[in-house]
């Protein structure tokens, strides 16, 4: 069976399907950032570099989160078009407005490190999972990876890693060391997660 005949075949998002996906998967990230802000752990990407800023300046997650990504929607719009760049804003527009709103919902006096590592990797995985499998995008640098991989033959992978790897090295003077090495150990639970879930043919709906 010829590949068209197939993607003809798989079966679409429906829009209430979509939106579900949109808010559950932002309020995932949001709660994961939130535990992450508060035992001053990093996560990759974008995200990262957002709360790397948030603890040198004093501004909010959600903030930082949504004016980061405001230069790549034109990278959005050429690489990915319109409707993956719609859902993208608005997936962003949600995970900064859900970042403000959960301190308000959720009130954590305390949480061990580790836990927090572990519990705060597996919301974001999830969360990005689910963007990720209704065509919706979270992290300018990773728009920017695939625009550099098309335009000037730089592998997106080999780019996302060098960004992490200098977050790292930047994040080396700003929080502590054993904060920074549960960081890595985050990204890697991210990472996996999405590695193991997030297959090509595993999971065929369309958005």
């Amino acid at each position: 069976m010829a590949v068209t005949e197939i993607a003809q075949e798989q079966e679409r998002h429906k829009l209430y399907e979509d939106a579900m996906a949109l808010t559950l998967g932002t309020l995932f990230v949001s709660l994961g950032m939130l535990i992450y802000g508060k035992t001053v752990l990093l996560v990759g990407s974008t995200a990262g570099l957002s709360l790397l800023f948030s603890y040198i300046s004093g501004y909010g997650f959600g903030v930082c989160f949504f004016l980061i990504n405001l230069p790549f929607y034109v990278l959005a719009i050429r690489r990915m078009g319109w409707p993956f760049t719609i859902r993208t804003f608005v997936a962003v527009g949600l995970v900064a407005v859900f970042s403000r709103l959960t301190t308000s919902w959720v009130d954590i006096a305390a949480i061990d490190p580790i836990y927090a590592t572990v519990i705060g990797a597996g919301l974001t995985g999830t969360g990005l999972l689910m963007l990720f499998r209704h065509r919706t995008g979270l992290g300018g640098i990773n728009i920017l990876a695939l625009y550099l991989q098309e335009h000037w033959k730089i592998r997106a992978g080999y780019f996302q890693l060098a960004v992490d790897v200098l977050i790292m090295m930047a994040a080396f003077f700003v929080i502590p060391v054993n904060r920074l090495a549960l960081s890595i150990l985050g990204i890697v639970i991210v990472n996996v997660i999405i590695a193991i879930n997030h297959k090509p043919g595993r999971y065929m709906a369309l958005s």
